[in-house]
């Protein structure tokens, strides 16, 4: 199953590299092909994509896939936002990734910081001067259009097949919207069964973009919130129980029947293949009404709450 994009398809299940150790990524990334994926999520806040460039290589050179067979994800890092910067970013990816085009590739986030040289520190992730006694980010004036045009511009060139945007808002949509000449063709963010944002997705769609979640399993662990996970509630355990499949399969499964692209992740090989074999059974309305009602508004990747803790800055999105 796929998702249909101006240029190609998106499949509808990805296996995001948020997380993966460098160490292991290459095998990881390996496997993950040799089981089927087709869909690649990384990015270069990751600081793993030379070693997933190794893995796709390496499934490549041994014939488990064909390049053109994949679609590949990267992501537009913060500090890259000035135009003069967009195309440097994209080759360092390119270059990392071992490719000669991207599939998909997006803002990372709606905030433009100062530009940190690729020989300073790569990634440069989000403090200015990590050594510094008062450290913290430092933005740029940066508007999004001319980021955007930027953008566009590798579209020209053939870097890139489509290109779209991250841990955006409706309002945020709606301004590149009414001034992109290429208009965004994805919208990746934050979606499980604590966090639906059915507006935000529901606008996006009706405009035309394909919506892809991420931490599509709602695991607190992950962001440091061993409180919460929608695998452990009881309304999923129990549909998970009648359909004779696991509780991520039944998460996984409700995220493609709401119309979106999911990326789990994980390391466990078992648990990698049963994630991709969702496509052997349905949720009927019932079933999918009750894990809507696990609505929570829990957002667990949100700027306005770990910038400030994190990195001694004021930086929200979503108020």
């Amino acid at each position: 199953m796929s998702l249909k994009l101006p240029n190609g398809n998106m499949p509808a299940i990805g296996y995001g590299c948020w997380k993966l150790g460098k160490e292991k990524a290459a095998e990881v990334v390996e496997r993950v092909l040799s089981l089927g994926y087709r869909h690649i999520d990384s990015a270069c806040d990751y600081g793993n994509e030379v070693e997933v460039g190794d893995g796709i290589k390496q499934a490549i050179n041994k014939g488990i896939c064909k390049r053109e067979d994949i679609f590949v994800t990267s992501k537009l890092w913060n500090t890259y936002h000035a135009p003069e910067h967009v195309l440097q970013a994209c080759q360092k990816t390119l270059s990392d990734l071992k490719l000669d085009y991207l599939d998909m590739y997006l803002i990372h986030f709606p905030i433009s910081l100062k530009f940190v040289p690729f020989e300073k520190r790569y990634p440069p992730e989000w403090f200015h001067e990590p050594e510094a006694e008062d450290k913290k980010m430092e933005f740029a004036s940066v508007p999004v259009i001319d980021t955007w045009r930027a953008m566009e511009k590798l579209v020209e060139m053939g870097l890139v097949k489509n290109i779209g945007v991250s841990n955006w808002n409706c309002q945020g949509l709606r301004d590149l919207l009414a001034a992109a000449k290429i208009k965004p063709s994805c919208l990746q963010i934050e979606l499980h069964p604590y966090l639906q944002q059915r507006k935000l997705v529901q606008y996006a769609q009706s405009q035309g973009l394909v919506v892809t979640g991420f931490s599509p399993m709602g695991n607190g662990v992950s962001y440091w919130r061993e409180d919460f996970s929608c695998l452990k509630e009881e309304t999923i355990q129990k549909i998970a129980a009648a359909k004779n499949v696991s509780p991520a399969q039944v998460i996984l499964r409700w995220g493609v029947q709401r119309g979106w692209s999911v990326i789990p992740k994980s390391e466990n090989f078992d648990r990698i293949a049963q994630n991709l074999d969702i496509f052997g059974f349905q949720l009927d309305s019932q079933e999918v009404g009750e894990i809507d009602k696990l609505e929570r508004n829990l957002r667990f990747n949100d700027p306005g709450v770990f910038c400030p803790a994190a990195f001694n800055t004021e930086c929200p999105i979503w108020e």
